[in-house]
């Protein structure tokens, strides 16, 4: 009796075992889809296979040897309608072209909780990924390349989260959309070790809470990172350079912590704007066309440990008062003339980034020539000692003289050394 129970257990084991389904070439995987049970394994074989797939159940889909999806141009090549679905190994490709029905290569719907897309080609659509009210998706190691020729405005986005918590994003390629990651109203994310360039904007972040962004590059694009309507943010170790506005824009953003990151060789390195209580340490700025572009009100932020170097303007600053940077460790300004009499590594005399000197070279760039000619610094020091001719300006009492990144200059001119 007790080996026939055994035998019994082990045979009810058995049928509760996930299966491995098997597509090959010339075969449909939809009629496959629709008769695999939850857990179960749906394995394609290299080919081409027609899309508009929907997966509605908990099932894996998985490439063997990469086979490509083709949407065939018409709405998305795969829909996600169920929870703990993975998609792995593929080539999906061309989506729709609708940017009213968002048509993507993957479409996750609402409900579609814990979706794995990793290791995926998804190429020629429309929208790469479309992440809609599905909580802690992971998606990594994907390639995601748009519809190139297309003008941006009719480009759809890399990955788009709408409406989502926890999500991983990481160690994604996204290039040639409008916005590389587009994040609207998703919560407790992580962004890390993603490439994005040649787009609109590297990563474009609306009313979203609590996110990390760290390791990321963001390169070749409009704007490289834009935080908009945001708090408790961290932004580190990133690296924002060549893009052609700004590298990274703070906007209307509290309660976040903008550390370690490298911005350089933008138009704009900062654009900061209505920003409070947030906190801005050990950056290089180094090589952009503006530093820093400070305006609305921006004031109560921590700004120390950070070395602006060889920017041509290093802060262009908009505001009614004198707004005070600086701290325990001292921002490095290589503009700075002062000197440093006790050898403390902080200097004596106050830096000032938009002194009448600064305003001349703004209003007349071939003035640049003359920095270095004693009639210019004698200008300078007149300034500092006429408060009528000044304006307000970003201060810091004793900035410190030397960088604390010793490698700053692998970052000059970095955007012409690199292909495109």
């Amino acid at each position: 009796m007790k080996r026939l129970l055994a035998v019994m257990a082990l045979a009810l084991g058995c049928s509760a075992q996930a299966a491995t389904w098997t597509v090959r070439p010339g075969e449909a995987i939809q009629p496959v889809l629709d008769r695999a049970a939850a857990g179960d394994v749906v394995e394609v074989h290299s080919g081409k296979f027609p899309g508009n797939l929907v997966i509605a159940r908990p099932v894996t889909l998985r490439g063997i040897g990469k086979p490509t999806i083709s949407g065939g141009m018409q709405g998305d090549t795969i829909r996600v309608k169920s929870a703990d679905v993975t998609i792995e190994g593929l080539i999906v490709r061309d989506s729709g072209d609708s940017l009213l029905d968002q048509n993507a290569g993957i479409y996750i719907t609402p409900g579609s909780h814990r979706a794995v897309i990793r290791r995926n080609d998804l190429v020629y659509n429309l929208f790469g990924l479309w992440i809609e009210k599905a909580n802690d998706v992971r998606v990594e190691d994907n390639l995601i390349v748009g519809k190139r020729e297309y003008s941006s405005s009719q480009r759809g986005n890399g990955i788009q989260l709408y409406n989502t918590t926890g999500a991983r994003i990481e160690r994604n390629h996204i290039s040639f959309v409008r916005d590389a990651l587009y994040v609207d109203v998703s919560h407790d994310a992580i962004f890390r070790g993603n490439r994005l360039h040649h787009s609109r904007y590297g990563t474009h972040y609306m009313n979203s809470y609590r996110n990390l962004w760290e390791d990321n590059d963001s390169y070749l694009n409009r704007g490289g990172l834009a935080l908009m309507e945001v708090r408790d943010q961290v932004v580190r170790n990133n690296r924002a350079w060549g893009n052609s506005d700004h590298g990274i824009m703070l906007r209307t953003l509290q309660d976040s912590r903008i550390e370690n990151n490298v911005v350089a060789g933008n138009a704009r390195g900062f654009f900061i704007y209505d920003v409070e209580y947030a906190s801005l340490t050990g950056n290089l700025i180094v090589d952009n066309r503006v530093g820093v572009h400070l305006s609305a009100g921006s004031t109560r932020n921590q700004v120390d440990g950070n070395d602006f170097i060889g920017n041509r303007e290093q802060v262009r600053y908009v505001g009614s008062k004198d707004e005070t940077w600086g701290g325990p460790q001292g921002n490095y300004w290589s503009n700075y003339l002062g000197w440093d009499r006790d050898g403390n590594g902080r200097g004596d005399v106050r830096y000032e980034a938009n002194d009448l000197v600064d305003r001349l070279v703004w209003r007349h760039p071939a003035a640049r020539l003359l920095l270095a000619s004693p009639a210019v610094q004698a200008l300078r020091l007149v300034s500092q000692q006429f408060p009528v001719l000044r304006v307000p300006s970003v201060v810091e009492p004793g900035p410190r003289m030397t960088p604390a990144h010793k490698t700053w200059s692998d970052w000059n001119e970095r955007q012409h050394a690199l292909p495109h």
